[in-house]
């Protein structure tokens, strides 16, 4: 099924005939007022296409769910899931859902357009974000995320791939197909997860070793993970290897040398991807120094030679060269390296399904299910490697 990251497929706002043959009977999208356009995205059960309203005076993307493709499982769990959790969402920073219409057949998901494609396309197209646009990116992000958690719903899937670009060049945080409701804290703890799921590269270690999370935290982690791959250009870890990923994200973050970061958003970064007990909350994100950063305000000389002295030292103590950190994947390094991938592995963008066609497809609740049985077996591993030790 596509992510409602691919409503972006289009780089220009296609033609879309609005007015049906005076012969032709009305279909049930033309009796709401939607007329199809190309389609922007497709998947093993449903399709995405963009849309003219007439009641909304303007494109929508509106995904296409077939009965007869989709597993019962998602039809009658998580699809209605996703719905419910969106229908109570509004936030400037946040793909609106506008209606859902049931036939006997299909599911009609009608939901805001992204007209500027995703961040994961631009930084491909730019190689990295400047730390100006970031910020800016970073903040709307957190503030979308931010509102979710205060409305009770985690999203558990934050990635580049779902941050979508408005008009504006406005983030619009989408795909609500891992979101749920976390209900209230019961004597002052939080409701903890244990289905594992989301996009391996972005999961928190937590959620990687099996352990039942707090799952707030774990989209903080995900942002962390995001902030990474704008100002540099690529991910923090590599998620084709299981082990190594578990090892990676156990351990300090490793920058590279190119592009020059901020030592200050770099220690943000770190802030962020660290163990639960020391990661920063989303309060202490706020009055963070690069953060809060107001580059108009600007800065005294003396301050500035410091920073960069500070700079200096700082990137010489972290710095490794660029090939020791993944790239963001392209088709041409899929292409050329064309190896195996884990089998339980969550693809994360519709680009890789469609190059990977030696693999089967997996549904995304079968994906929540490969998952928990890889969480399961680390868990089971981490049990005999401390009974062995004791004795």
């Amino acid at each position: 099924m596509p992510s409602v990251s691919s409503l972006h497929r289009s780089d220009q706002t296609p033609q879309v005939s609005q007015d049906p043959p005076q012969d032709k009977k009305l279909s049930v999208l033309e009796s709401h007022g939607y007329y199809l356009g190309k389609t922007i995205g497709t998947g093993s059960y449903a399709t995405v296409r963009v849309s003219h309203s007439e009641r909304h005076d303007g494109n929508v993307a509106i995904k296409i769910v077939s009965k007869f493709s989709a597993p019962a499982d998602y039809l009658k769990k998580f699809l209605p899931r996703e719905i419910e959790v969106v229908k109570g969402l509004r936030h400037p920073n946040l793909i609106r859902f506008l209606q859902a219409i049931e036939t006997t057949h299909r599911v009609y998901i009608v939901m805001e357009y992204a007209e500027n494609g995703s961040l994961l396309d631009i930084i491909r197209k730019d190689q990295y974000i400047d730390e100006v646009r970031s910020r800016k990116w970073f903040r709307q992000l957190l503030e979308a995320v931010d509102y979710c958690h205060e409305k009770g719903v985690v999203h558990r899937d934050i990635k580049c791939e779902n941050m979508l670009m408005d008009i504006g060049w406005n983030i619009k945080l989408s795909d609500f197909g891992f979101a749920r409701t976390t209900g209230k804290p019961k004597n002052g703890q939080t409701t903890l997860s244990e289905t594992y799921c989301g996009s391996y590269a972005y999961a928190s270690p937590e959620i990687l070793r099996g352990i039942p999370y707090q799952p707030q935290y774990a989209d903080v982690w995900s942002m962390g993970v995001v902030l990474f791959a704008m100002v540099y250009g690529r991910l923090p870890f590599d998620d084709t290897n299981y082990r190594e990923l578990i090892k990676q994200v156990s351990n300090k973050v490793v920058f590279p040398k190119d592009p020059k970061v901020s030592t200050a958003c770099r220690s943000l970064i770190n802030k962020i991807l660290a163990p639960l007990k020391s990661r920063v909350r989303i309060g202490g994100i706020r009055v963070d120094g690069w953060f809060t950063y107001d580059p108009e305000a600007g800065t005294s000389k003396d301050k500035r030679e410091s920073i960069t002295s500070e700079s200096d030292k700082e990137e010489r103590k972290l710095s490794v060269g660029s090939k020791e950190v993944v790239s963001l994947i392209t088709k041409q390094q899929l292409q050329a390296e064309a190896t195996p991938r884990d089998k339980y592995r969550r693809r994360s963008t519709e680009e890789e399904n469609a190059l990977m066609t030696q693999e089967p497809e997996e549904s995304e609740e079968q994906a929540v299910k490969n998952l928990n049985k890889i969480a399961a077996k680390a868990k089971k591993e981490e049990a005999k490697k401390e009974e062995s030790s004791k004795k």
